[in-house]
């Protein structure tokens, strides 16, 4: 078994796990490896090292930043991703699906046409705007596409 560490073009950090390298190429190449976090499979294999256990020594602590400089991020955290999941799942447990309805059932509710309950759906950029500009609440969540299904 590889397990690899992964990147997508969005910059979201995760492990595949493979049979064998020609197996991780393969399902590359067939557009099988996707993201778990946005479904993009604009994926690419960031370079790993083996970890060698030589003896019981305390690892080295981490050089301190320059005074002045600030730290840029350039990929999320696995923990900010693990807390963004776990938003997504309280979401999807605590809200009714109304698909391509959701603008429209988003009025209802607002104008109270429609029993006042939490909501998911999808909508266009500019029926977002629109809702928005309306004072209608609401907030774009990408949802992997993992996790539209039953999760194993």
């Amino acid at each position: 078994m590889k397990v690899l560490n992964l990147q997508c073009s969005h910059a979201h950090g995760f492990e595949g796990w493979f049979g064998s390298e020609d197996d991780f190429q393969d399902q590359l190449a067939r557009g099988l490896v996707e993201c778990p976090l946005c479904g993009d499979t604009g994926v690419t294999k960031l370079p790993s090292a083996p970890r060698l256990n030589l003896g019981a020594s305390e690892p080295a602590a981490p050089a301190a930043a320059p005074q002045g400089k600030q730290e840029v991020m350039s990929s999320p955290t696995p923990e900010l991703q693990a807390a963004w999941m776990q938003l997504v799942k309280q979401v999807m447990t605590h809200t009714e699906d109304v698909g391509e309805n959701f603008a429209e059932e988003a009025r209802k509710i607002h104008y109270g046409e429609s029993e006042e309950r939490g909501i998911r759906g999808q909508a266009s950029k500019e029926e977002t705007r629109a809702l928005l500009e309306e004072g209608i609440n609401v907030l774009p969540l990408p949802i992997p596409k993992g996790m539209k299904g039953p999760l194993q």
